[in-house]
């Protein structure tokens, strides 16, 4: 709760900078100084300075000077207190007669009492729409890096299609013929790689191996599941579409099957589910690649049959 809290103070922040330009004509200075708390409460005392302060959880009390107060999910109250400008989230704030605002006070959810003689220059006024329009700015930002993202993973399907082609006939065959021993293999991959890199990191002089294991091995190879997930689903589509038999490098089954799976991944746990066969096939594959297990007799065979037949 309280990260939350934290994380929109950190939006909150972004709005006071956009409405610097909008705070009183003659602000109070500014020594760099910000205050944190997080919980309890705290009272910035007469002749006080601070330049920002952001309080979660807690209830706060000014009589000195802020330049910015932020409150979530606690009380603001201002007993001949000075600020430019108060954000208020979830947080009732309360003036007292000689109290002192030379801007806004944007509220969330929150109520602005004001005793006769609290003298506040700007408006009292909802951030809804603020954050509205800051929606709006950023929804075309957060698509058009979606879409980006969606065509890099395309191009690393057909690159792993063409650099790895075999491997991903190895892995798609496993899911096709031994699915339950690829499940296993994918869950324990999510609970052994991460439990075998902490202990590695504990050790302090396997700490460079886990590390590399936690942070660049263990994704890669998620990532890489994900491909072959992505590319099984092409080629089963393929073979029921249009009869295809699996080309020697997948390319359109790559190009056909991580799209499918993207859109499918939007339904919660079904994408998740389908990576987890191809995370396992992979391990799978390693492992047995790594003992010299012979492939089976057939499995070459099976590989080039189409899909489903």
């Amino acid at each position: 709760m309280r990260q939350r809290l934290i994380g929109i103070a950190g939006a909150i922040l972004l709005l006071l900078a956009l409405a610097a330009p909008a705070l009183a004509a003659d602000p109070l200075a500014h020594d760099g100084s910000a205050r944190l708390v997080a919980g309890g409460s705290l009272t910035i005392a007469e002749g006080e300075h601070v330049d920002t302060l952001i309080a979660a959880g807690a209830d706060v009390v000014v009589r000195g000077e802020v330049n910015a107060i932020v409150v979530l999910d606690g009380s603001l109250v201002l007993e001949g207190g000075t600020t430019e400008a108060i954000v208020a989230l979830s947080s009732p704030v309360s003036l007292d007669a000689s109290s002192v605002v030379l801007g806004d006070i944007r509220t969330l959810d929150a109520s602005v009492s004001r005793a006769d003689g609290a003298q506040v220059d700007g408006a009292v006024r909802g951030l809804e729409t603020d954050l509205v329009n800051i929606g709006l700015v950023l929804a075309p930002v957060f698509l058009l890096f979606a879409v980006g993202l969606a065509v890099a993973t395309v191009v690393a399907g057909l690159a792993l299609a063409a650099l790895a082609a075999r491997q991903v006939r190895a892995a798609e065959e496993l899911i096709r013929s031994e699915p339950g021993t690829v499940l296993v293999a994918g869950l324990a991959g999510l609970v052994v790689v991460p439990f075998l890199a902490v202990l590695a990191i504990a050790t302090v002089i396997g700490a460079p191996v886990g590390i590399a294991l936690l942070v660049g091995v263990w994704p890669a190879v998620a990532f890489i599941g994900y491909l072959v997930a992505g590319i099984f689903i092409g080629d089963w589509i393929l073979a029921r579409v249009r009869g295809d038999e699996p080309a020697g490098r997948p390319y359109a089954a790559a190009v056909v099957g991580i799209v499918t799976l993207q859109v499918i991944g939007l339904v919660p746990l079904v994408g998740a589910i389908a990576s987890l066969f191809g995370f396992g096939a992979v391990l799978l594959l390693a492992w047995r690649t790594f003992r010299g297990t012979p492939r089976e007799a057939g499995a070459v065979g099976a590989a080039a049959q189409p899909m489903g037949a």
